[in-house]
């Protein structure tokens, strides 16, 4: 199914989707309400869903499982990295009606970061097929990492790259609505929402570390990885205005991304000797999910314990 043809298809798709969503729906800043970002998220996900049936029914049942798969993990991990987001917003007071544009340019720069990261990520397969127990054991140690590290304050505004592009790009000290650049006196500067841009750009490719490699442990077919990655991706944004409000309250996804994380590596190294099925893979990832947002959303937040 990995045909030239497809990934023109595909990506012709998303630019024309992405174009229309940002565009023609949002050219005007606003603040993203509730009801709005319900119905993007509906677009999206069945947008998602309807190409997912699409893989069923022209390339067979366990392709199909497997675009689910990776589209389910890489959805699961998006909703946890939208903490970062929130946390990125505020700490550099970005107003809600600009945060939209802000998310959407990143959203088109993630796309072509991943896309070079799977394109790298298949190359490395195909030729090195070794490295697979690299991204498993990877993998593993980020499952773990996220079961036991401790939640932390972040301080994105003090990050080394951040500190270095604020010391060295010709910048305003104050925001231009929802310009990443103006011209004063002749010169074009950034503005502060550009350095917002860059922070949410390094940190894509941060999480796109922990996520490309699990779903590659899903599936080899880098169509596949790429177009659950894509569609996770491009719902991103309506999802975080949908639950920017009631984050906290999934204090425990952390504990079954971590097992999906690690049950993900444990897959890829014994693949060898051990067969685990995608639909098993599915039932894992889709129960173990399903049980921490149960205990998530019937346990009171934190500010009430």
């Amino acid at each position: 199914m990995d045909t030239p043809l497809h990934w023109v298809e595909f990506n012709a798709f998303v630019l024309v989707a992405v174009f229309i969503d940002m565009v023609v729906f949002h050219r005007r800043p606003h603040k993203i309400g509730i009801r709005e970002s319900l119905i993007w998220s509906a677009v999206w996900i069945s947008l998602a869903v309807i190409f997912g049936l699409g893989i069923f029914h022209y390339y067979g049942h366990d392709r199909g499982l497997e675009y689910f798969t990776g589209y389910l993990i890489e959805k699961a991990l998006s909703v946890d990295n939208l903490f970062i987001f929130l946390l990125i917003f505020r700490a550099f007071s970005v107003e809600p009606r600009y945060q939209h544009r802000v998310l959407g340019w990143g959203i088109l720069g993630a796309l072509l970061m991943r896309g070079a990261m799977i394109a790298a990520g298949a190359a490395l397969i195909k030729h090195f097929s070794w490295i697979l127990y690299i991204f498993g054991a990877f993998i593993i140690y980020a499952g773990i990492h996220m079961l036991v590290a401790r939640d932390a304050e972040a301080h994105p505004e003090k990050n080394a790259i951040v500190r270095f592009a604020s010391r060295h790009l010709r910048m305003t000290r104050t925001y231009h609505e929802q310009k990443f650049f103006v011209r004063e006196n002749g010169r074009l500067l950034a503005t502060p929402l550009f350095l917002v841009l860059l922070v949410v750009e390094l940190t894509d490719v941060t999480f796109a570390l922990d996520s490309i490699p699990a779903i590659f442990g899903i599936t080899r077919d880098p169509f596949v990885v790429y177009t659950s990655n894509v569609f996770a991706i491009l719902g991103l944004r309506a999802l975080y205005f949908l639950l920017a409000g009631v984050l906290d309250r999934f204090r425990y996804l952390k504990v079954g991304l971590g097992i999906v994380l690690t049950f993900v590596g444990v897959k890829m190294i014994v693949e060898p000797w051990v067969h685990i099925s995608v639909g098993v893979s599915l039932a894992v990832v889709l129960g173990m999910l399903a049980l921490t947002m149960a205990i998530s959303l019937s346990s009171r937040p934190k500010s009430e314990n």
